[in-house]
């Protein structure tokens, strides 16, 4: 049965990666020995996209694109490009000191995670 998904990001500096989650975006962890943090990530959903097989992305989502920004960027984080709003969502790329841009995310779709209320 799986119990749930162990997601990697490969970075140049893993180092400032992990500070990165851990100072930045607050995510508690373990050291699973020598430093090695492994992060608790809040609860997710995959969804499978066409595309180029071996391609992935990571998104992060929240419920008010605006407020976490201005959150995250009072903490040092920097976005990588403009809000765009998709017809699933509004997106901004957020920098990962040391392993390139992830997502950031608010979701205007439904979802098996957000409560029908608070969906788009």
């Amino acid at each position: 049965m799986i119990t749930g998904v162990h997601t990697i990001v490969f970075a140049d500096d893993a180092d400032a990666a992990r500070a990165f989650f851990r100072d930045v975006l607050g995510l508690g962890s373990v050291d699973a020995g020598g430093g090695w943090l492994i992060f608790a990530l809040p609860p997710g959903e995959l969804a499978l996209h066409p595309g180029a097989a071996g391609e992935h992305r990571l998104s992060l989502m929240c419920d008010d694109l605006e407020a976490t920004m201005a959150e995250l960027a009072g903490r040092g984080a920097e976005f990588a490009g403009p809000v765009t709003e998709e017809r699933w969502g509004r997106l901004v790329p957020l920098c990962v000191p040391g392993a390139g841009e992830v997502v950031l995310y608010q979701p205007t779709h439904r979802s098996p995670i957000t409560p029908p209320d608070r969906a788009g």
